[in-house]
């Protein structure tokens, strides 16, 4: 009874020390040996964090050519007191997230405000970690702290605008405004054939035609265009063609 009083003192006065942490203690937690005894192991797995529900309520990076940024998160369950009165966590700061990378080859898809997702709680202080980026001494004594939150992805959300899309049609990418490829060479293999349905066709280079009976380039095409004629069924030829290449 004695060892279980101590540790019940120890852990209201370690609880009365954090501003930012409530009691659930109730009266009936001192009613017995038994009722003490459940407060303890309850207030000590009640500071194990594991993962939760977190919105995003800023960024630091907007889909950028850029480093991995940081988020700032609202934890979306709150906690209960004693009498089961919610009280909500304050944001969580300076949250690192998950981005799929490997070396230099990376999809960069960034957080936005407003995001629903999971973040997970790691088991130390990761502080020297984030900012040496490398092997390092835990930063403090703390554990399973939200502090030491990092942000893995979106759970909650509506149906995208922009996307690519698997599925057992094959792929498509959509976007609203702008799709754009840069690389130094880009080359399409098609077994069968590729059709682009499109109202203009704008090529700012040559193109040339490398089928066994035929190699023009843009400049060949476009003088063989604007120059060439049909025969007319009343007789003779038509005219050029009245808008030229």
């Amino acid at each position: 009874m004695v060892l279980g009083l101590q540790l019940l003192n120890y852990v209201l006065r370690l609880m009365s020390a954090q501003t930012n942490v409530q009691s659930n203690h109730v009266a009936s937690d001192m009613a017995s040996e038994v009722n003490r005894m459940q407060f303890i192991i309850r207030t000590a797995l009640s500071g194990v964090r594991t993962s939760m529900p977190v919105q995003v309520v800023s960024v630091t990076n907007s889909g950028g050519v850029s480093p991995i940024g940081y988020v700032n998160v609202q934890p979306l369950v709150s906690a209960l007191d004693g009498n089961l009165q919610p009280w909500k966590h304050a944001v969580v700061s300076n949250v690192p997230y998950m981005r799929i990378q490997g070396g230099s080859n990376g999809i960069i898809l960034d957080p936005v405000v407003g995001d629903i997702g999971i973040a997970t709680v790691c088991d130390r202080d990761i502080t020297v970690v984030k900012s040496a980026k490398k092997v390092s001494a835990p930063g403090s004594n703390r554990k399973n702290d939200m502090s030491d939150m990092v942000y893995l992805m979106t759970i909650i959300g509506a149906a995208p605008t922009q996307y690519v899309q698997f599925n057992s049609s094959g792929i498509t990418i959509t976007s609203p405004t702008n799709v754009t490829i840069n690389a130094p060479t880009a080359v399409v293999n098609s077994s069968t054939n590729v059709t682009m349905n499109t109202p203009l066709l704008k090529v700012s280079g040559d193109i040339i035609d490398n089928s066994a009976t035929n190699t023009h380039t843009m400049a060949q095409m476009r003088s063989l265009y604007n120059s060439h004629t049909h025969s007319d069924p009343q007789g003779g030829n038509t005219g050029t063609p009245s808008n030229s290449m």
